[in-house]
């Protein structure tokens, strides 16, 4: 099973959805499926499944999830796969499902039990045809690029004015700021949030000089506890951040200053915290959705180490994701900002050149990322990684993030 979470903004960058991308098996080890890859969720529908076994609070923080259905996939035991809240499921049709019966009265069914509908992959001229199950949806997703946009607009006003509008295919921040500022889409996905920094000339701002400090002082081979200490001290969100950890890994600790804190943590689980809230304060100012991508792939990557058979590369994986997008972080370019953190020559090359023991990982997780199964699979056939190990990789990823962010 290969599986990856697509991210739905508004138009203040707000993450208000996801997708789930999904696919049962690796289509070019049985070619004779790729025919027939719709039949993939005849019984088991692969997003409901994963939904189910990794709970909607971990997988998208409670917000709603899109699964796709298909005029077969329609049928299945849709109430019995998934016991989330029927409230956070929003089932999404393409153009298979007719409109007509018996898809009309399946639909009604599933919408009297708490489900929301979604369609995509609709023509303009076939609007009006599928009327019957627009009348029922809560989303269309449309293709910017295909449709005028103002006319569409006005039509879903007169005739369908509950229906919220998302934008597909989003790829570039001028395509989202030209949409958003027209207001005619509610919604957006796309790979606009994070496009790469080509040309910069600013400069990183104070706050984030002191976490560069502390990345160079914690990713230096042997740091000092307490140089890591003092550098944490000067910013009251690292300590509390860091005071908080202490007191959830032990009872009683009776902390009695900052350096205290970083010896009873150690440098190995000092450095880990470090990076991740690091990380963290440097997305305090973009898209809540690149803290969650950089912390992600950090983890994926970290995971994905054991399958691709160079374990003893993983903590350099788990730097290279997290440093993936700092870039956006910093408002400088890839080469600017890495040369600020000090990483090593493997991490460099694999991020800047795409070169090296890590960049199969990175390159295999960046179209995982994106839901390329094609590419997925024939990177599996090549590195020979097995399909369960990788999204067993990934959920754990996942449900890291979510214990890293949200501790019990």
């Amino acid at each position: 099973m290969l599986a990856s979470l697509i991210p739905l903004f508004d138009d203040e960058m707000r993450v208000c959805a996801y997708s789930v991308f999904a696919q049962r098996d690796n289509h070019l080890m049985n070619p004779h499926l790729m025919g027939t890859g719709f039949l993939d969720n005849v019984v088991n529908i692969v997003g409901l499944d994963i939904v189910d076994s990794i709970g909607p609070n971990v997988l998208s923080g409670g917000k709603e999830v899109f699964v796709e259905i298909n005029n077969i996939s329609l049928f299945a035991n849709i109430e019995e796969q998934c016991k989330a809240p029927r409230k956070l499921i929003v089932l999404l049709l393409d153009a298979s499902v007719l409109p007509e019966e018996p898809y009309l009265t399946r639909l009604w069914d599933l919408r009297g039990q708490g489900y929301k509908i979604a369609i995509r992959k609709l023509a303009g001229n076939q609007f009006e045809t599928y009327r019957p199950i627009l009348e029922m949806c809560d989303y269309i997703l449309l293709d910017h690029r295909k449709i005028n946009i103002r006319s569409a607009r006005i039509y879903f006003e007169n005739a369908y004015p509950d229906i919220k509008l998302c934008a597909v295919g989003v790829d570039s921040k001028e395509d989202y700021e030209r949409l958003t500022s027209d207001g005619a889409y509610d919604l957006y996905e796309g790979n606009f949030f994070r496009v790469p920094v080509e040309d910069s000339e600013k400069t990183v701002t104070p706050l984030k000089v002191t976490y560069i400090e502390l990345l160079n002082v914690v990713n230096n081979p042997d740091f000092d506890l307490q140089q890591a200490a003092d550098v944490i001290g000067k910013d009251p969100a690292l300590v509390i951040s860091m005071l908080e950890m202490v007191n959830h890994l032990t009872i009683n600790s009776e902390i009695t200053s900052v350096r205290h804190a970083a010896a009873m943590l150690g440098q190995k689980e000092l450095k880990r915290w470090i990076n991740t809230a690091v990380t963290k304060e440097l997305c305090a100012d973009k898209p809540s959705e690149i803290m969650r991508i950089s912390m992600v792939r950090a983890k994926f990557a970290e995971n994905l180490a054991e399958c691709f058979e160079i374990k003893g590369l993983s903590a350099e994986l788990f730097l290279a994701g997290l440093f993936s997008l700092l870039d956006i972080m910093l408002d400088q370019t890839l080469e600017q900002s890495l040369k600020l953190v000090h990483v090593s020559k493997k991490i460099e090359d694999a991020l800047l050149k795409h070169s090296g023991d890590l960049w199969p990982v990175l390159q295999f997780m960046f179209e995982y990322e994106n839901a390329s199964w094609q590419e997925v699979s024939r990177l599996m056939i090549m590195e020979n990684v097995e399909m369960d190990d990788v999204y067993k990789a990934y959920t754990g990823a996942l449900k890291w993030y979510r214990d890293l962010i949200d501790p019990v």
